[in-house]
């Protein structure tokens, strides 16, 4: 019973001995493949080295002229123009001034149909519906000279007009207008007769109605008058008829309503000149 005993425990030693090697190998595999694992999941990293090439001399940098010298510039070359002949030669000194306040230098007469008033330094004329009236200075004899006087509509419209008088006197002068429809003109009166020199044409300086302000010129020597308004001029006129007289101022109306302007601030100057001698033809 003892010798059964003993080898049924040896066969179990045995055993189990067998079981425990066969258990230590498996887990010593097992180590083995988990460390092999593990090692191949970090692999060695390669540091490739950076290889920093040659220094290399830097090409020179442009300098940048921020004020370039420019060209020089060619200038366009515009051809000279003869200036335009002086339309009012030979003028001299003022030997008139006038600032409308002594009422006894002008006529202003009065009536139903017409009115001169001298006020305030204006004389103003007003008229009715189709009458012409004039005022003259009374104390001046004029041959050659120019004329300067302002004239500011304050009821005018249409074919009504005004203007001034030279070489006049109560029975002749030369007249020129402006009508407040913007076109000008001058006429020859004797005896109530009326010629026409200067039919009305338009001009840019002719007040269009009213209100408005004009400085109105005649430049008269020998023969000749020249119109001028605002210091420019307008057109000439030769008619030797009247070669001297005062100077005056008129109004008309010619519509159905009243006209009135007002005049002021003349100034009458002396021309020293000559109108040279057209060469007869053959």
């Amino acid at each position: 019973m003892s010798i059964n005993f003993t080898t049924q425990s040896m066969k179990s030693c045995h055993q189990t001995r067998m079981i425990f090697l066969m258990s230590l190998r498996f887990y010593f595999a097992l180590a083995m493949t988990l460390l092999i694992a593990s090692c191949s999941a970090f692999e060695p990293i390669i540091i490739t080295p950076i290889v920093t090439p040659a220094t290399e001399t830097p090409l020179p940098t442009a300098t940048i002229d921020w004020f370039p010298p420019s060209a020089t510039p060619t200038f366009q070359v515009f051809p000279t123009t003869t200036p335009p002949p002086d339309m009012r030669p030979g003028l001299g000194s003022i030997v008139v001034t006038d600032d409308f306040s002594d009422p006894t230098l002008w006529d202003v007469p009065k009536s139903n149909q017409a009115r001169a008033i001298m006020e305030d330094n204006h004389l103003t004329l007003a008229a009715q519906s189709g009458v012409y009236m004039t005022s003259l200075r009374t104390d001046l004899l004029l041959k050659d000279h120019y004329a300067e006087i302002t004239a500011r509509p304050s009821l005018c419209r249409g074919e009504d007009s005004y203007g001034i008088l030279v070489r006049a006197s109560s029975v002749y002068y030369y007249r020129f207008g402006l009508s407040c429809n913007g076109t000008i003109y001058m006429d020859r009166l004797s005896a109530g007769t009326k010629l026409t020199m200067q039919k009305p044409i338009p001009s840019g300086d002719a007040p269009p109605g009213a209100p408005g302000e004009v400085r109105i010129g005649i430049w008269a020597v020998g023969s000749e008058m020249r119109f001028f308004l605002n210091d420019r001029y307008q057109f000439s006129i030769r008619e030797p008829s009247y070669p001297s007289g005062t100077i005056g101022v008129f109004v008309t109306s010619s519509a159905d309503t009243p006209v009135i302007v007002s005049f002021s601030d003349l100034t009458i100057q002396k021309v020293d000149y000559v109108l040279p001698t057209k060469t007869p033809l053959p």
